[in-house]
């Protein structure tokens, strides 16, 4: 590559608070009312005061924590000034010289497969804008509104309901060089917020998302800060996939520019979703074009005043952790280990069933009970859960129940097709043992009990029993499934194939 792409990420989420950032009105992104949450502060009428939401401070130093952060001692509130419609005061308050948390870093080689440390420059927290509607409306009110204007009138409505929300953001260093490697940070930091549920980063509700800024430099040169390429920034991208599309475009764009002897222009860009292609939109603004200053209405904040260490130990395990526990105790790969980290409390259901499974089993027949637990977890019971719309909360399935089930199949007291079955049943809240017990489901595997239905099937089905005599093996496997219907599916699969094998020699 004659090129190399250096990269940054800003990244906003919103926090998951009872109240927004400097009022008390409600934090709801559920709210489908629009300015229904607003009250004179976050509607920026002169002369009201705010007050600092200590919950959203506090979201924002377990962040610092995680990812190894310097927690300022002293911190504050600044005016970052510019006039926008979704923005009411015409200044935001955000943070800009002295932030809750300064540098960190996060290890994303697990998502690559490959070594690779993302340094940050900061986390601070400011008050998110208001929601602009072009052309058309979540809300029936707004759509009223939008159909009394004339057919040829051009016009946008603002939702203030999302106004003054606490809004986490988060800033890297210049040191990514690919697209794929955003994207890993990006999902990497998503999964974090959530598991320390200060934020549920949902993307497709407008929770989290993302600002890229791209800069080329020939790659004979040095890439310290000083050398990079001029910087282009792409604003509000709102998924993984744009995020991916818009850097990967981006660094094209810029090559062709830089091949035909042009200067990349610094600016802010957009991007099409479906063009698929950044567009121009204005040029770049320096931190001087903000005229930040101190916020004088409230006061600066000393670390000291929060409980750290409290915060510190609320602090759980995280997925990076979690994936090699999953690895070195479980035994699981990677692609099973990050599958259960995606999802805490799938994570925290599997281990609790693993916990009820016999303890005094050998090594691996431990290992295989974990495997057994692994794949009924991820297909039936997520099968079931996604039809039935259950999450793990409202799933009557408790963990010793699953447990108990795989331990029956591991122990061949129930068909894989019975357990399947019985996954149903237990929605309802029932043990699997008094199902099995109660509706004769045991698995029969005594020679005797199976050798007069073998008898039978072989006797009605001469076909298929010559066919296996001229060498066609799946001759035997329909015969056993003709065993397994007379029985109900009790009949232990492995044992049938034995038996019919002895009878037709």
């Amino acid at each position: 590559m004659k090129y190399m792409p250096t990269i940054g990420l800003e990244i906003h989420s919103e926090l998951k608070t009872a109240t927004k950032m400097f009022c008390d009105c409600p934090n709801d992104p559920d709210e489908k009312h629009p300015n229904t949450n607003v009250c004179p502060i976050c509607l920026g009428h002169p002369g009201v005061l705010p007050t600092i939401n200590k919950k959203a401070v506090e979201s924002i130093i377990k962040i610092g924590f995680t990812v190894s952060g310097k927690i300022n001692e002293n911190f504050k509130f600044d005016r970052k000034n510019y006039f926008y419609p979704d923005l009411p005061k015409g200044y935001q308050i955000s943070q800009y010289d002295l932030p809750i948390v300064k540098g960190g870093s996060l290890d994303i080689s697990d998502r690559l497969g490959m070594t690779k440390i993302v340094y940050l420059d900061r986390v601070h927290l400011e008050e998110d804008a208001a929601r602009l509607v072009h052309g058309g409306s979540p809300s029936t009110r707004a759509s009223t509104e939008l159909s009394r204007m004339s057919s040829g009138q051009q016009a946008s409505l603002v939702d203030f309901n999302r106004g003054g929300v606490p809004l986490m953001e988060l800033v890297t260093e210049p040191n990514m060089h690919t697209a794929e490697e955003a994207v890993a940070f990006a999902k990497e930091l998503q999964l974090i917020l959530r598991y320390l549920e200060v934020s549920d980063a949902d993307l497709e509700r407008g929770q989290m998302r993302f600002d890229a800024n791209i800069s080329l430099t020939n790659d004979q040169q040095p890439t310290t800060n000083d050398k990079l390429g001029t910087k282009v920034e792409i604003k509000n991208l709102n998924s993984f996939a744009a995020l991916e599309q818009a850097i990967q475009h981006e660094i094209e764009r810029q090559t062709e520019v830089l091949e035909s002897s042009k200067f990349v222009k610094q600016e802010t860009r957009g991007w099409d979703d479906v063009k698929k292609k950044t567009v121009s939109q204005r040029s770049k603004e320096e931190a001087h074009d903000y005229r930040y200053f101190p916020e004088p209405d409230l006061p600066p904040l000393e670390a000291s005043a929060f409980d750290l260490a409290s915060l510190k130990l609320a602090v759980p395990e995280l997925p990076k952790e979690k994936r090699q526990r999953f690895k070195e105790q479980l035994g699981l790969n990677f692609e099973q280990a990050d599958l259960l980290a995606e999802d805490r409390q799938a994570a925290a259901y599997f281990e609790e069933a693993i916990s009820e499974l016999e303890a005094d089993s050998g090594l691996s027949a431990g290992k295989e009970k974990i495997q057994l637990a692994f794949n009924y977890l991820t297909s039936d019971l997520r099968g079931l859960m996604k039809e039935y719309e259950l999450s793990f909360e409202s799933l009557k399935i408790t963990p010793e129940n699953f447990g108990d089930l795989i331990e029956m199949i591991s122990k061949k007291e129930i068909s894989s097709r019975t357990a399947k079955d019985l996954l149903v049943k237990m929605l309802e809240g029932v043990d699997p043992r008094t199902l099995v017990e109660n509706e004769g489901l045991a698995q029969v595997s005594e020679e005797s009990a199976l050798l007069e239905t073998i008898k039978k099937v072989i006797s009605e089905n001469p076909a298929a029993v010559a066919d296996y005599k001229k060498g066609k093996s799946n001759a035997l496997q329909f015969l056993v499934g003709k065993a397994m219907a007379e029985l109900g599916g009790r009949g232990n699969p492995s044992v049938l194939k034995s038996l019919f094998e002895k009878e037709l020699e």
